[in-house]
């Protein structure tokens, strides 16, 4: 397939930082934690996002959500994502995210679809309410300013086809000053079901003066490609498809540097990148714990969930599938890794396939009156979250 022809990128401007290639990790619960994002970045350049963090919980120094704010020494720049419903709550983490040096960069979510979340108001929801939205953003902006660190905002098209914002949402959140919108397209009732809507990210570059960036459905360095030539947009967001597949990143990297290189490694090659992967969970687990044997469970037990990620497609029999998903030491892993064929080569059939959670379109739980009133700015009552990671 011949790749298509691209328009000239330029590096990703976020304030003072100079990103490329013009990637993006997106945050995913329980996934983007130090380990993961250090081993994404082994593979290739971008920024990568920290799990999502909520504001009322930082702002109530919550222990496990101040733990969840932690990045390698060499990560730069620091990017944290903030979820929130209320401004003044959200300046205010904002605030302490500046004062205390956590983060160089601020991401805002606008795209959580989850029931949870949405039936409070927030995520992908909140857009909808577009006073409420755009009161949050310049908050946010504004606390962030005076320190130069820069804020971004990540939406949805909006709750479903009959309540989309994405446009005008787009255009507020660039008023309010923010360094630049990312948007996945699909609504919150198609959760990560469906194809995303590549036309409509085409339709907010064209609407915007910021730098534009796409996600959805990119599986492979080639989609990555398809997206900026269809859409013209400036970068893109990673989401489910590293699952497994942390080498995404050095073939974007390739990618967007124009030359034609794509990873396809053997099972030796992923069992070295799977034991890669358990090792820098343990190491922070280990630097989390007051028991190092436990740091050492805890960071394999996180681990357990990567398996069948990194596992798809590869002719691997159900028990040893199981065993690996049971480990609780490096010892148990590299003994179980040991009974793998190494020269099994890559499944070309897997490539271009979803990944991660897929499920079907469904209706998006709102608070009582969400829809009757699109100027209402009023906070909903229990609207915060106090719960950090999604």
């Amino acid at each position: 397939m011949t790749a298509p022809t691209l328009p000239a990128l330029r590096p990703l401007t976020l304030g003072r930082h100079q990103v490329w290639p013009p990637v993006v990790l997106a945050p995913m619960a329980g996934i983007t934690n130090v380990g993961f994002r250090r081993l994404c970045r082994e593979q290739g350049g971008g920024i990568y996002v920290c799990e999502m963090i909520t504001t009322r919980a930082l702002v109530e120094r919550n222990p496990k959500t101040l733990r969840m704010i932690a990045f390698g020494a060499d990560e730069q720049p620091r990017s944290l994502q903030l979820y929130g419903t209320d401004p003044e709550i959200t300046a205010a983490a904002v605030r302490i995210v500046v004062e205390r040096d956590l983060a160089d960069h601020i991401d805002l979510n606008f795209g959580c679809p989850v029931p949870k979340v949405t039936r409070r108001g927030g995520g992908s929801a909140l857009p909808w309410r577009r006073r409420l939205f755009a009161r949050l953003v310049r908050a946010a902006v504004d606390a962030a300013s005076p320190a130069g660190v820069p804020v971004t905002v990540k939406m949805r098209k909006g709750i479903d086809d009959d309540h989309l914002t994405y446009v005008e949402a787009g255009l507020a959140a660039q008023d309010a000053g923010v360094a630049a919108v990312a948007l996945h397209g699909r609504t919150a009732a198609q959760r990560y079901s469906g194809t995303a809507d590549w036309d409509a990210i085409a339709t907010l570059k064209q609407a915007l003066d910021v730098p534009v960036l796409g996600n959805g459905d990119i599986w492979e360095a080639d989609d990555a490609q398809r997206m900026v030539a269809h859409t013209g947009v400036d970068g893109v967001v990673i989401g489910r498809g590293c699952l497994g597949r942390p080498w995404l990143f050095a073939d974007l990297e390739a990618a967007f540097n124009g030359r034609p290189e794509r990873r396809l490694p053997s099972l030796g090659e992923v069992a070295v990148t799977m034991r890669r992967h358990a090792e820098l969970l343990v190491d922070q687990f280990i630097a989390g714990a007051r028991n190092p044997a436990r740091g050492e469970r805890d960071g394999c037990t996180d681990f357990r969930k990567h398996v069948a990620w990194y596992l798809k497609g590869f002719p691997v029999g159900s028990e040893l599938r199981r065993s690996l998903a049971m480990i609780d030491s490096l010892a148990q892993l590299d003994d179980l890794l040991g009974k793998l064929d190494p020269a099994e080569p890559f499944p070309v059939a897997t490539l271009g396939q979803p990944r991660g959670r897929t499920n079907s379109p469904g209706k998006v739980f709102l608070p009582d009156g969400w829809l009757a009133s699109r100027d209402d700015d009023n906070v909903p009552d229990g609207a915060e979250l106090d719960d950090s990671g999604g």
